[in-house]
């Protein structure tokens, strides 16, 4: 065998050179801080509470609805079609380095008549008469992997199918926190419009009482009118909130996949507890419990499956062409049976496609860069979000336990001019002063402890929680 052509040598030389030049692959900076700056939990939650987070506030209704949800919702039902989707595709990917072959057949059957000139008759044609001729043969072509081409792209559909698996837990802890969310959105909505009714009650009952002071001359008919206009006000606000109720009702129904029942079977307390602990953890954990992060760490290692193989384009293809095959033809005075096979191998080396395989090397590479970026900044997004809800989180648990405070002297406060208006110690306007700071007071209250309750679950999303961590896919299956 002669050796390479220093042509041929430089030819290669160079290739590897610009291959080498193009593809510039870095590691991902993932660096976080040591610890958050948002306050301590004063009694840290276990960690492993995470995995189902919705369990930590004791509500067996919540408990109830996230099963549904995750069990019958649309969302859900998507979310595992998609996974679906992605183990065929991976499983297709990988199937393009088996041998590949068809059995095809094939026959014919021809009818002859000379209507003009000489008929001719001699073994093997006849150009009068039937002939018959049937064929079948199964022809393989097999890529010889000697460079890792297979490697490459199990590498990259590894990736893909655990980006998959990760977009399905993602949706899933989405799904838990939507739930969770709306219903504490429906529990607000009701101690409002509990609040509504019963000031309702007051001014009903007030203004039964102006209206009987105002008859015996010992208060002006405009306290009574006055009172009326509150009390209009105070049924319009019950008419709204009850419209509200009614429609977060509904939506919770479709959320958990029960669109169609009525929303009498979705029953909402008005009332709601404090916000559960969170557990203590560290920024690092966020790169293992948040899928949002994993999924960019593994569209990072797929894009870097495909920049290998991209580089393993410009190597040598080798493939096997094996095949059998059976013939048999009939004529008049002549029939045959033919049965044949073949072993084959053929080579194909880029020359001219050099340029072409060149650009798709470099936009790979620029994929793959995007890829690197996308981890980065879905690491960052990851801490800032979890940083941001757990200091807003500790924020609206002393903005609660101040409300909760200012409630009681409020409350305290209306009581005792409402026991003096009606002795007539006390006139009508530090009633309705006293009235509408309690109720501005608590209707803050009840808002700061819904917040409170909603930034909870943002917060357990966001450090990560909402899906069974040991159902990851490992570093060892994206690769």
């Amino acid at each position: 065998m002669r050796p390479p052509s220093l042509a041929a040598r430089s030819m290669v030389g160079l290739v590897c050179l610009a291959v080498s030049a193009c593809a510039s692959t870095r590691a991902a900076d993932t660096q976080l801080p040591a610890a958050y700056e948002a306050p301590a939990p004063e009694n840290p939650a276990d960690p492993s509470m995470l995995d189902t987070w919705w369990t930590a506030f004791g509500d067996s209704e919540l408990n109830a609805l996230i099963d549904q949800a995750l069990a019958a919702s649309p969302d859900a039902r998507t979310a595992a079609a998609r996974l679906r989707e992605a183990r065929a595709t991976r499983a297709g990917a990988l199937t393009a380095f088996l041998p590949q072959g068809n059995v095809v057949g094939s026959g014919s059957k021809t009818e002859k008549k000379v209507i003009d000139g000489t008929a001719v008759s001699v073994p093997g044609f006849s150009s009068t008469g039937d002939s018959e001729a049937y064929a079948a043969s199964f022809d393989v072509s097999w890529e010889l992997d000697l460079f890792g081409r297979l490697w490459a792209t199990r590498r990259a559909a590894n990736a893909e199918m655990a980006a998959a698996r990760l977009d399905y837990e993602a949706a899933r802890a989405s799904l838990a926190a939507g739930v969770a969310d709306s219903y504490f959105q429906a529990r607000g909505l009701a101690i409002q419009l509990q609040d509504a009714r019963a000031t309702e009650r007051i001014q009903g009952e007030l203004y039964r009482i102006v209206s009987i002071r105002a008859e015996r001359g010992l208060a002006a008919s405009a306290d009574a009118d006055r009172v009326a206009g509150d009390l209009s006000q105070a049924r319009s606000n019950v008419a709204q909130l009850e419209a509200e109720l009614q429609a977060q009702r509904r939506n919770l129904l479709i959320l958990v996949g029960r669109a169609i029942e009525p929303t009498a079977n979705l029953p909402v307390d008005a009332s709601v507890g404090a916000p559960p602990e969170v557990p203590a953890v560290v920024p690092g954990e966020l790169l293992a419990r948040r899928p949002d992060v994993r999924r960019a760490q593994a569209a990072l290692v797929s894009a870097l499956g495909r920049l290998d193989y991209a580089k393993l384009a410009f190597f040598p293809t080798f493939k096997l062409a094996p095949g059998v095959g059976l013939q048999k033809s009939e004529q008049p005075g002549y029939s045959a049976t033919i049965q044949n096979w073949t072993i084959g191998a053929n080579v194909s080396i880029p020359v001219l496609d050099i340029p072409r395989l060149l650009s798709e090397l470099k936009a790979q590479d620029a994929r793959t860069e995007q890829a690197a970026i996308a981890y980065e900044k879905a690491v960052q997004t990851a801490y800032g979000e979890a940083e941001n809800a757990l200091v807003q989180l500790a924020a609206d648990r002393r903005r609660v336990a101040l409300l909760d405070e200012g409630e009681a002297r409020a409350e305290r406060a209306y009581q005792a001019s409402h026991k003096g208006y009606v002795a007539g110690l006390v006139d009508l306007q530090t009633t309705l002063n006293n009235e509408q700071a309690w109720r501005s007071v608590r209707s803050q209250e009840t808002a700061a402890r819904v917040q409170a309750l909603r930034r909870a679950v943002q917060t357990y999303k966001a450090l990560g929680g909402g899906w069974p961590l040991a159902s990851a896919p490992t570093n060892k299956e994206a690769r």
